[in-house]
């Protein structure tokens, strides 16, 4: 027999304004780390690692077993999320985002001293796939924790707002992930990136790493969870209660299918965009990259706005609204690209990544936390982000070279797939019924 917790009061949810802006910038710099190791990964996926971690030979094949291993560390989050979110609902959201930064930042080092397959054969992809998938479920408990800290301390009238500050982090992450190697592929010829440059982005990971932890280690566990704690009501196994109770079920059912199009909506404009770009379209690496890198930043400046107008307008209608306009978009996105422009291509990123996508990741955090009672809240909105990102996310770019490939380069099937995956979220996201106890 479970139990619901009373809402709080507008007394218990108040804070010291120190300590909350303290958990605001612990969320933020947390998620803007581990989401930087995260899109290090997936852009040296398009640029890097077919080069250097797999056998010479077709391009394609090399950039389908690129894609493949960037998808494994998205089959391992759900696995960090039932772990760390299985922790965080047992003993709290406070040590299991100090425990998931510090192993994605070792990680993401490691990678960066990796000998190439050339020095080590086979050895090269294996461990590259082993320390995708430490990453992986690193940041798979890593998003729900941050959130979470976020949306637990949020005072009344503003969850939106502050749930949509992690959400932050992965725009800033992006843009410093690409943008480093932008700077570094600017700075040095190709063959100076390749043999040696492109590492000095992942080992600065445990220089950002350290001054996250300092950050973390200040933060005092959430209002909410304290209060289950004294009441006695945590759950033994918060898996089991999720898929057990039906309101539960149902909306970690829905809440799988509505988070699609969001996740092909960043893989495809922040990830496959990349190779397609430089590979198809043959445009310049750097600038490609400095396109993704200003993307990246206008999506972390809108994300709070759609955070906003999630408190105004409701967590579905905005995140709805988002998903619509991305499926909108597509087609003209693609055919914009297909000019090879800078300014065409740059202008595009800066709607479809950075307006667009704003819109979708300011209002989804907020909107999934809410769909679960705060005994069961870190395991259900972990397993729905985390989960869905198998398919939604982690499969998108092998999806989409796929079906390039099989239309002979023509990106209109591609298109076809991402709008079925909008109407999806869509529709789901309408029958979505949230539980809000915070």
């Amino acid at each position: 027999m479970t139990t619901t917790p009373a809402t709080r009061t507008d007394e218990e949810r108040t804070e010291p304004p120190a300590r909350a802006r303290t958990v605001l910038i612990a969320s933020l710099i947390g998620t803007t780390i581990e989401w930087y190791d995260f899109f290090l990964f997936s852009t040296a996926a398009s640029l890097v690692f077919p080069k250097l971690f797999f056998p010479a030979g077709d391009e394609t094949v090399g950039t389908l077993l690129s894609f493949a291993t960037f998808a494994i560390g998205f089959v391992a989050r759900p696995i960090g999320g039932l772990i760390f979110g299985h922790l965080g609902d047992r003993l709290g959201r406070r040590a299991t985002l100090v425990a998931t930064m510090a192993i994605a930042g070792v990680a993401t080092a490691l990678i960066g001293v990796l000998p190439s397959y050339a020095a080590i054969g086979l050895w090269a992809p294996l461990l590259l796939v082993a320390l995708r998938v430490l990453g992986g479920i690193a940041l798979g408990g890593e998003w729900g924790g941050a959130v979470l800290m976020a949306v637990e301390y949020a005072p009344p009238g503003r969850r939106g707002l502050w749930g949509s500050s992690p959400q932050i982090g992965l725009g800033l992450g992006l843009a410093l992930g690409t943008g480093a190697f932008a700077l570094l592929g600017a700075a040095m010829d190709n063959q100076d990136f390749l043999a040696w440059g492109w590492r000095i982005a992942f080992l600065v990971s445990i220089v950002l790493v350290a001054i996250g932890l300092v950050v973390r280690l200040r933060v005092f566990e959430t209002p909410a969870f304290r209060r289950i704690q004294g009441g006695a009501e945590i759950s033994r196994v918060p898996v089991v209660d999720v898929v057990r109770e039906p309101a539960s079920r149902r909306n970690l059912l829905l809440g799988l299918l509505a988070r699609w199009g969001e996740g092909a909506a960043f893989n495809t404009w922040g990830v496959f965009v990349l190779t397609y770009a430089v590979t198809t379209v043959k445009m310049p690496k750097v600038e490609v990259l400095i396109a993704v890198t200003v993307g990246g930043l206008v999506s972390a400046a809108v994300v709070p706005i759609a955070g906003r107008l999630a408190d105004r307008f409701g967590r579905r209608a905005v995140f709805a609204t988002g998903c619509a306009v991305f499926g909108l978009a597509v087609y003209p996105a693609f055919a914009g690209l297909g000019t090879g422009s800078f300014a065409v291509v740059l202008a595009l990123l800066v709607v479809t990544l950075g307006l667009v996508y704003g819109i979708q990741s300011g209002s989804e955090s907020t909107l999934f936390a809410e769909l679960f009672p705060t005994r069961t809240r870190y395991t259900g909105m972990s397993l729905v982000f985390q989960g869905s990102g198998i398919y939604a996310s982690g499969l998108t770019p092998l999806i989409l070279t796929s079906l390039l490939a099989v239309a002979g380069g023509s990106p209109w099937l591609a298109c076809a797939f991402l709008v079925l995956t909008a109407v999806i979220s869509i529709v789901s996201t309408v029958f979505l019924r949230p539980v809000v106890d915070l």
